[in-house]
């Protein structure tokens, strides 16, 4: 969706034709939709990128408000899905005694450390660690897999990702008008949410890794 985004953006910027609004718009949303939810079911796509870069679009619309809210509605509820799908598929693992290769998956993305780091948190607030979880880069998995061999209820995790997949979204969302806002070309806006999303995503990991080596060096 992004790379559309970005294309679609590009010619306008360039002045070659473009399609009417309710054709980006029939194709934006289920693209949206789909990366968004794949993206929380196997982290490996960027899914604040998509986020922002779709709030870029919808600002560029001649009526904003709507496509913004329509934006903000869809990511929101994929995100979710996505969550309450991987954790219905973790706890089936946890309950059983062969384990199962979501579990595994969910292991290789939570290092010991932000594991203990993430348990030692849900032990002291409960599920509202859920929410500051997602807009920690790279902290929903830790936290998730956390929650799962507390064996902790459907209901309750839900409880705490619901504010917490509004809160994510809303983050990226807000990047993305910021980002749109700056720029009097759609496709600036976008590049300019890509950049910093990618920032934001890749400095704490940056920042681990280089006190890594310094512990190792020193």
């Amino acid at each position: 969706m992004i790379l559309q985004t970005v294309a679609g953006a590009w010619s306008a910027g360039v002045g070659a034709a473009v399609a009417p609004e309710s054709a980006q718009q029939a194709l934006t949303y289920p693209a949206l939709f789909l990366l968004v939810a794949v993206g929380s079911l196997v982290p490996v796509v960027p899914t604040g990128t998509v986020v922002s870069g779709a709030a870029v679009i919808a600002l560029h619309q001649s009526v904003p408000a709507p496509s913004l809210a329509a934006v903000f509605g869809i990511a929101a509820g994929a995100a979710f899905l996505g969550d309450i799908t991987l954790y219905s598929l973790g706890r089936r693992g946890v309950a059983s005694r062969k384990g199962s290769r979501w579990l595994e998956r969910l292991r290789a993305h939570a290092p010991p450390e932000r594991l203990a780091q993430a348990q030692d948190r849900l032990r002291e607030h409960g599920v509202a660690v859920l929410v500051t979880s997602r807009l920690i880069p790279a902290g929903r998995i830790p936290v998730m897999l956390a929650c799962l061999l507390a064996r902790m209820h459907t209901r309750d995790f839900v409880r705490g990702n619901v504010p917490a997949c509004l809160a994510w979204t809303a983050a990226y969302a807000l990047i993305g008008i910021l980002g749109g806002s700056l720029f009097p070309e759609p496709w600036e806006g976008v590049a300019a949410a890509v950049g910093l999303t990618v920032i934001i995503t890749g400095l704490p990991g940056l920042v681990r890794r280089l006190r890594h080596k310094r512990t190792q060096t020193g």
